[in-house]
């Protein structure tokens, strides 16, 4: 416990704060890839790209350099300057974002180390939680320079390598905050038979976010858009089972996508007979939210696909995904007895 009940306060202030924020920038991040704007900015920019260009002339500078990629020459090169401006505008929104994630986590950390109010294991958590921070900038950068050589978009494997991480410094930050606001040292990775289907649920929620960045690479959402079947078919048409686990195959991703997504389903609801089995009462409300989030999660992904992956649905499918890992981790952390 801390010794001054206001430094207790501010760090709970401080830690929701940057859950906010990192859940904020990953629906940013999302909008980026859904607008296919994370390819306006061909700069990394780490100092000078802090304010936005203010002139006529430092637009032309950014289109000139934008018409130089693959991505313009193959696909946009009917674009005009105002046109630009939006997709270019979607990305430096993300990476003002990144650079505010990092100095709102600094600042106040430094503070608080100087102040004394840290204790080693929390000190040692957050610090782990701010080197993936700065991690995550340079994975950004690194998956960014996949579309601008020989491709008109990204590499869908270094945008889930992205979108992964940025969930991992989700999760730390909110299972931080959980064992602050109650005062308990609750370890995540917990080795033991305990609520093994929980664990397993959790752990096809994190390989399902990571099939779906695949999906949103790959544009493999724009292929199929029937529901239960594909065209009339459980399995891809065009699909050979010879490219099975060809995760650069369109109609396989969106085909794994689907299937997790009903094992997640089954899972959830075979969970939910046990915790009631066993009378556990104390999970009741976390469980039915967590519920409630994965009927919502499957019904936006099924309306997304009938809507030709109308952006606001497709935004939405993906900000659940964020909401559905907070409430999984939060049942999680109540399962476990201290």
């Amino acid at each position: 416990m801390f010794k001054n009940k206001k430094y207790y306060n501010f760090v709970s202030v401080w830690l929701i704060s940057l859950i906010i924020l990192v859940g904020l920038i990953i629906i940013v991040g999302g909008l980026t890839r859904l607008t296919e704007s994370g390819l306006s900015i061909t700069k990394w920019e780490l100092f000078s790209g802090i304010l936005p260009p203010t002139n006529i002339d430092q637009w032309e500078k950014y289109f000139l350099l934008y018409k130089e990629i693959p991505q313009f020459i193959l696909l946009n090169s009917q674009i005009s300057l105002d046109q630009f401006k939006t997709i270019f505008l979607w990305e430096y929104y993300h990476r003002l974002l990144g650079r505010l994630i990092g100095l709102f986590f600094l600042i106040p950390f430094l503070f608080l180390i100087f102040k004394g109010e840290l204790k080693k294991n929390l000190k040692i958590k957050l610090m782990f939680v701010f080197i993936l921070i700065l991690i995550q900038g340079l994975i950004g950068w690194y998956m960014v320079k996949s579309g601008l050589t020989n491709n008109v978009s990204v590499s869908h494997y270094r945008l889930a390598f992205h979108l992964f991480t940025a969930f991992i410094i989700f999760t730390s930050l909110l299972w931080i905050f959980l064992n602050h606001y109650y005062v308990r040292n609750k370890n995540f990775l917990q080795i033991n038979s305990n609520f093994l289907l929980l664990k397993i649920l959790i752990f096809l929620i994190f390989t399902q976010i990571i099939i779906g960045a695949f999906v949103s690479g790959l544009d493999a959402g724009k292929i199929y858009q029937t529901w239960p079947l594909m065209n009339g078919s459980y399995l891809p048409s065009d699909y050979f089972f010879n490219e099975f686990f060809n995760f650069g195959n369109p109609s396989f991703v969106q085909f794994l996508h689907r299937n997790l997504a009903y094992i997640i389903f089954i899972l959830s609801i075979s969970l939910g007979v046990f915790i009631y089995r066993k009378k556990l009462t104390s999970l009741y409300s976390s469980y039915f939210f967590l519920l409630i989030l994965i009927f919502l999660q499957v019904l936006l992904g099924i309306l997304t696909l009938y809507s030709n992956l109308n952006i606001i649905l497709a935004s939405s499918h993906q900000i659940s995904s964020i909401f559905l890992v907070a409430c999984s981790l939060n049942l999680y952390y109540r399962s476990i007895r201290s």
